[in-house]
């Protein structure tokens, strides 16, 4: 499909600088019902309950972020890196700034201590940094990285302390992540109570979200996009909770677009999600069949992005080009920071 079938004209305004606090208190856009005939409803995330079924299921991603930015010195030069894939134990996959004073075998200064060598250059400009010395990486991490906003926030204002927490889901727990599974930003201990109360069930998977989320989509077909891997999991009771519930009537809402990916690599034919661990490059756009869920909650995505495709394919174009333009008109706040969208086809 052409890329430019996915655009739409973003205010710059309408782009969320910090969450709603509290939390729950974002706004949510509710689509029931895919096509032009489904219908849709301005709510608030606190009326997730009543929006739901008794028996229906929430799929959250419990990846932790890291301090994945870091800036250093290479010689004179300046060398900045975020780190976007694990690759061995003291190892990782890095997009690197000014790379063009770097080049493989060179070490980079991290300050605070922290040295890595740089290897492997890779045909996306990525090198693999090879972190020096004894201490986990993420220890190395605390003391000389700093969160990795997504660079529509980062452009616009400094991160500071908030964002330490802000940036942090309540489920995080397993490290790894270079980016937020935003969707997840939105719940509060109350609201998971009031879901509870309601019968609506919930687990956990992980997949590391990687910086390659945000990388645009440069090629002009979708036929010649190369997806980012990221690495994931989903245990033995996480499937079989999944397929319990669409057994017994119930839904399966992927809290997250990470969530929808990693079950959707692990479904078969016939829907059925099976234990996973290991990378995916995943890469839903229309005309891909949604096998392993039955709705998403999601934030509202950039032009042109394969995130704006999935939600695409999951509901069809028209009806989420229409769905963004009534966003857009009517004060919805976008990505990372911003708003919420419940997708029920």
């Amino acid at each position: 499909m052409n890329v430019d079938l996915f655009d739409f004209d973003l205010p710059p305004e309408r782009i969320a600088l910090r969450p709603a606090s509290p939390r729950d208190a974002a706004r949510m856009l509710v689509l029931d019902g895919a096509g032009a005939d489904g219908a849709t409803r301005d709510r608030l995330v606190g009326d997730l309950p009543a929006e739901l079924r008794r028996g229906d299921l929430l799929v959250f991603n419990d990846t932790r972020v890291i301090p994945a930015q870091l800036e250093g010195r290479r010689g004179d030069a300046r060398i900045g890196a975020t780190l976007h894939k694990r690759e061995g134990h003291r190892r990782w996959r890095a997009f690197i700034r000014n790379a063009k004073r770097l080049r493989e075998g060179e070490t980079i200064d991290f300050g605070a201590g922290v040295t890595a060598t740089a290897t492997d250059r890779a045909e996306d400009g990525s090198f693999a940094l090879d972190f020096a010395g004894d201490e986990p990486v993420e220890l190395l991490l605390e003391r000389a990285g700093r969160m990795p906003l997504p660079p529509y926030i980062a452009a616009r204002r400094p991160t500071d302390a908030r964002d330490a927490e802000d940036y942090q889901t309540m489920f995080a727990d397993e490290p790894g992540a270079v980016a937020a599974p935003t969707a997840a930003l939105h719940f509060t201990p109350g609201l998971m109570a009031a879901l509870d109360a309601a019968g609506i069930g919930h687990v956990t998977l992980t997949l590391h979200v990687g910086a390659g989320t945000f990388l645009p989509v440069k090629v002009e077909d979708t036929d010649e996009h190369k997806m980012h891997a990221e690495w994931g999991r989903i245990d033995a009771a996480t499937a079989d909770r999944i397929n319990a519930t669409r057994a017994a009537g119930g839904r399966v809402i992927a809290v997250g677009t990470t969530s929808l990916r990693l079950i959707e690599s692990a479904a078969d034919d016939q829907g059925r999600v099976h234990p996973f661990e290991g990378d995916t490059a995943i890469f839903i756009t229309p005309g891909v069949k949604i096998r392993g869920i039955d709705g998403l909650m999601t934030n509202f995505h950039l032009p042109k992005s394969t995130l704006f495709m999935l939600v695409s394919a999951l509901m069809g174009l028209d009806r989420m080009q229409a769905a963004y333009a009534h966003a857009i008109e009517n004060g919805y706040r976008f990505y990372s920071y911003g708003d919420a969208s419940l997708l029920l086809p």
